[in-house]
């Protein structure tokens, strides 16, 4: 079967002083690159569409559900590693404003359980492929979340260890006897001539 997680849409940025989650949207760039990749993927035969339950993700997934004409089920697994965090701050725009924060966790050093969030991840797409013999499925879903499955998938331990682009395409060749191979990695021709 083909697995093919992709990133999310760029969104918004969201600190809460009440501690509760931030889950934010998509921004207008975001919902741009949600459109083109929709367009993008529309030729393809998909079979299923799941999405993290994260907002920036489900909506990345709608444009797309919408051209496959799939319903997107939601799969807990395939949240980020960040999903209770009263912060969100674009990556991009943390290693401008924060620096060394930015730098620890291109390290890896995070609040959240890395190691247990790894599991999570692996276990939940592993499941996917069991459960989706000969299909192709996508999953749109997040940077943590590829870089957890990719580096599965190639034999390293779960590390951040690339920087998927918003709405990036990733794709991954999934066999019944155990195999798990590359097909490509941050598939991102759709976002030429796009602000991010």
């Amino acid at each position: 079967m083909e697995l093919i997680l992709i990133r999310h849409g760029l969104p918004t940025r969201v600190q809460n002083t009440d501690g509760a989650p931030a889950d934010p949207p998509l921004s207008e760039v975001g919902r741009d690159q949600a459109e083109r990749m929709a367009m993008w993927m529309q030729r393809e035969r998909v079979d299923r569409l799941y999405s993290s339950p994260m907002r920036r993700a489900f909506e990345t997934a709608q444009p797309l559900g919408r051209e496959l004409g799939l319903e997107i089920e939601v799969e807990p697994g395939a949240a980020e590693y960040d999903q209770h965090s009263d912060t969100y701050i674009p990556v991009e725009h943390l290693k401008e404003l924060d620096y060394e924060r930015w730098q620890r966790l291109m390290r890896g050093e995070m609040e959240a359980d890395f190691d247990a969030f790894s599991r999570v991840v692996i276990e939940t797409l592993e499941r996917l492929v069991v459960e989706n013999p000969s299909r192709r499925v996508a999953v749109t879903c997040h940077g943590g979340v590829i870089n957890v499955w990719t580096a599965h998938v190639i034999g390293f331990a779960p590390r951040l260890f690339f920087n998927p682009d918003y709405t990036s395409i990733n794709r991954f060749m999934c066999a019944r006897s155990g195999e798990r191979s590359v097909i490509t990695l941050n598939e991102a021709v759709h976002l030429r001539n796009v602000q991010g």
